[in-house]
């Protein structure tokens, strides 16, 4: 029988109460109290807000230049453009994949994120790569980080032939948790505008093969509304409850009030999720009031320092702050809500226990000098601590060997 491992950090105000308190871990939990015989370590907290660890619900750390030679992005303005300068940037690395992932997704533990959905580019350009080089990654970080893959088709499936091919291979090796896919109307639709033959794609990879789907989609008005009225139907047929994510919904937003309830109402009863990135004003989510009304929503890095963009820090602490400047959060529990969406709503998404700090909580926090919650999303402060399981993974930015 192993060993119990026990922890106490001394000293620690959850969530910034005014008295502080002993947390207790026990074997990755906390209790209210230690087993009798306990010899545990003690970690001194030194009256440092105690949070819960992140959840990045949607980052690409196979595109990541983290870390890498400054790389001067060509002006885009089209998705083909940015597709295009995606190869262009994986040609310009030199450092591999598997060590870029890792160099970021270490960087994100250490910033306090305890679990990823990290989209790998599946396309002919790279064969599978992304996906070999990300389950490596994944291994390394094993005990620090959870990963879950999904092969994602970033060229297409219709416009690029063999891509669908390669998602096959990527379904059927046992490396992936679940498919993506990519505006099945607009990019990868047929001349007609249509896109069901992705969708009839992906979804039947992952009843096939037990994966889940999280499929992205850009497009607005109809274009974007039809295949999420064909994403609600075929999850429905297929039973694929809790299983199905779309990431972006652009046209969610855009929605009067009588449809966006109606829409709202049938995610939510499909128990089909959404991801936003909080990108600007008016694209991200409007997440309190889908979740209002039953919708799981989680929150996202997306792309960091990639072909897309030169900004991204894979900070997902940041990620609520931007969050909060986005949706104009004035109020403490405004700002309260942007961090919530980070932790509850993305461990929600991934199926993972949420962290309440309490007896019986997952033991994954983070130790922060501040005074309260909302004044934690405004200024940012350094993580001093990251613990994940009860186990101290990362001090002062960097994560321990």
């Amino acid at each position: 029988m192993a060993a119990t491992t026990a922890t106490v950090f001394r000293d620690v105000r959850p969530y910034g109460a005014e008295r502080a308190v002993d947390l207790i871990a026990v074997d990755g939990l906390l209790v209210d109290r230690l087993p009798e015989g306990a010899e545990p370590e003690v970690v001194e907290g030194e009256g440092r807000i105690a949070l819960p660890t992140l959840v990045d619900a949607h980052i690409h750390p196979d595109k990541t230049a983290w870390g890498e030679p400054w790389y001067s992005r060509r002006p885009a303005g089209s998705l083909p453009e940015y597709v295009r300068g995606d190869v262009d940037l994986h040609h310009h690395q030199r450092t591999p994949l598997a060590d870029r992932a890792h160099r970021l997704l270490a960087h994100a533990v250490a910033s306090g994120t305890r679990a990823v959905r990290a989209h790998v580019d599946v396309a002919p350009a790279y064969g599978l790569a992304g996906v070999t080089g990300l389950a490596e990654a994944r291994e390394r970080l094993a005990g620090a980080l959870d990963v879950q893959l999904v092969a994602f088709p970033q060229h297409g499936v219709r416009r690029t032939p063999g891509a669908g091919d390669l998602l096959a291979e990527a379904a059927a090796g046992g490396l992936i948790d679940a498919v993506g896919g990519i505006d099945p109307a607009g990019f990868d639709g047929g001349p007609d505008g249509e896109g069901p033959a992705q969708l009839d794609l992906v979804f039947d990879l992952a009843e096939r093969h037990g994966l889940r789907l999280d499929i992205h989609l850009h497009d607005r008005g109809d274009r974007g509304l039809e295949p999420l009225r064909g994403i609600l139907a075929r999850t429905r047929a297929a039973g694929l409850a809790g299983r199905v994510v779309v990431s972006h919904a652009f046209c969610v937003p855009e929605l009067a009030d009588g449809p966006f309830a109606e829409l709202a109402g049938e995610l939510a009863g499909a128990g089909i999720g959404l991801t936003t990135v909080a990108p600007s004003a008016h694209q991200v989510l409007p997440f309190r009031e889908l979740q209002a009304l039953g919708v799981r929503v989680g929150l996202g890095s997306d792309g960091v320092r990639d072909s897309w963009s030169p900004f991204g820090n894979a900070d997902m602490l940041h990620r609520t702050h931007l969050l909060g400047w986005t949706t104009g959060a004035r109020t403490d529990r405004e700002l309260a809500d942007c961090f919530a969406l980070a932790a509850d709503g993305g461990a929600d998404l991934l199926d993972l226990p949420r962290v309440t700090l309490r007896p019986g909580s997952p033991a994954d926090f983070m130790l922060l000098p501040g005074e309260c919650l909302p004044q934690v999303v405004v200024d940012l402060p350094r993580r001093d601590l990251v613990v994940r399981a009860g186990r101290v993974v990362a001090r002062d930015g960097v994560l321990l060997d």
